[in-house]
């Protein structure tokens, strides 16, 4: 057989960069993230403006695979409070993603311009949030980062809608997922302690949003010195595990019984006692009309500038390999018992009871029955990775994590403004990680 007639494997179809550059005028950075840069771009024929997300296929595996991630489950969905995927290009270095373009602010930023916030408004927000949820776990989609970053107002008009971004870590439900990935504050306990999850992280995670839009406050935080990363997130992740929160005088006193309701229902520990995002929806506080009138802007307006304002969630986020010191225990005494073990066993290690069961608040479940975050060995390393404002965990499954001998290469953290006050609604607020106006 001539030479000619063998088929090697068949040439993949890229795009010419010039069909990008032929559709689409591309401006100036916005801003960097984690795994891709964000532009401004407009089309040459309607002279429409979009989101435009560049992902660099040299920058690893991981960043490769969040953009085929984001591309699959876009492709997938079409809701009003989801950004809308409207073009994609891959070429030999590139994915480029257009999306519908969002020039309204982030929740933050339109509660600080507010002259009157009361817990209708809250209420409306947490209602968009659960319809797209439920949207998507009804696609067996879990989001798996959900965040106040990561909602949007679509536009500047009055009764704008929220709509949700940045899908790289959603993921398809085939059975329950073990990988641990989110932004630790919001994590859920069964993330935290590496059990298999689900659809009710994202319940989970909206309760939080929840909670720090009636508060200003997050639910779960740490007083130890930012510098300690170490001890920070250890003991954040051992209140998150014990459901340690508390509805706190005075920041609670003027929020409704029906609110507290919902919020602990939402962050139960137990996750197969947790609401589903439907059944949220239907409850009292979103659908009944029972979300107070009464404005709550100075407390909540004061309380977002001291925690959040000042960026300490918006500097870079303390991203740990604490999930794996979760684990380390366990693979110690596996190594001891088996030194040939080379592979990393995949159930977790067994956390210890909560030991402050009482500090639960109610009607949470029952926190004594929750595990606490193991310590690491002692003598062992602490591993601290610092990724730009807003960033996730996002630990691949061992055999994934193996295969990938790719140089990481994360981009840096743009720098970031100090903010002035705003709680009379007229002070701007100068943070880096606006971008202007647009989410992607």
């Amino acid at each position: 057989m001539p030479f000619g007639c063998l088929t090697i494997g068949e040439k993949k179809d890229y795009n010419n960069p010039s069909e990008v550059t032929d559709k689409y005028d591309l401006g100036q950075i916005v801003k960097s993230e984690e795994f891709c840069e964000i532009f401004r771009a407009k089309d040459k024929n309607t002279v429409k403006m979009f989101t435009c997300k560049k992902f660099l296929k040299k920058d690893g595996r991981k960043v490769r695979k969040a953009a085929k991630n984001e591309i699959l489950i876009l492709k997938m969905v079409k809701h009003p409070n989801i950004l809308a995927l409207v073009d994609v290009f891959e070429t030999k270095k590139e994915y480029f993603l257009f999306l519908e373009l969002a020039t309204g602010r982030e929740v933050f930023d339109w509660i600080l311009d507010q002259g009157y916030y009361s817990e209708r408004d809250t209420s409306n927000v947490v209602r968009q949030v659960l319809e797209a949820v439920a949207y998507l776990h009804s696609l067996h989609i879990v989001h798996r980062n959900l965040k106040l970053e990561n909602l949007v107002y679509f536009n500047r008009l009055k009764h704008s809608k929220i709509v949700i971004s940045d899908f790289h870590l959603a993921k398809l439900e085939n059975g329950l997922i073990k990988d641990p990935c989110g932004t630790p504050e919001y994590l859920a306990p069964e993330v935290v302690g590496r059990q298999r999850y689900g659809q009710p992280v994202d319940c989970w995670a909206t309760g939080v949003i929840m909670y720090i839009l009636l508060s200003g406050n997050p639910p779960f935080y740490d007083e130890t010195d930012d510098d300690d990363f170490e001890n920070h997130d250890k003991n954040l992740f051992r209140k998150i595990l014990a459901g340690d929160y508390e509805f706190d005088s005075p920041y609670w006193d003027e929020i409704s019984d029906s609110a507290k309701s919902l919020v602990a229902r939402l962050m139960e520990v137990d996750q197969d006692q947790r609401l589903t995002a439907q059944e949220a929806i239907n409850h009292e506080w979103i659908s009944g009309g029972a979300a107070s009138d009464k404005n709550i802007k100075e407390n909540v307006c004061a309380q977002i500038e001291k925690n959040f304002a000042r960026a300490k969630w918006k500097k870079a986020v303390r991203v740990t390999t604490i999930m794996k010191r979760l684990r380390a225990p366990e693979q110690s005494d596996l190594r001891a018992a088996s030194p040939s073990a080379a592979a990393p066993p995949d159930t977790a290690a067994a956390p210890q009871p909560a030991s402050d069961p009482s500090a639960a608040p109610q009607p949470a479940s029952n926190p004594s029955a929750a595990p606490a975050a193991a310590a690491p060995p002692e003598g062992a390393t602490a591993v601290v990775t610092e990724l730009p404002a807003g960033a996730e965990i996002s630990q691949p499954a061992p055999e994934e994590a193996a295969s990938d001998g790719e140089p990481q290469q994360p981009r840096p953290a743009p720098q970031e403004a100090e903010p002035t006050s705003r709680c009379n609604g007229e002070a701007a607020l100068n943070t880096a990680t606006e971008g202007g106006d647009e989410q992607g």
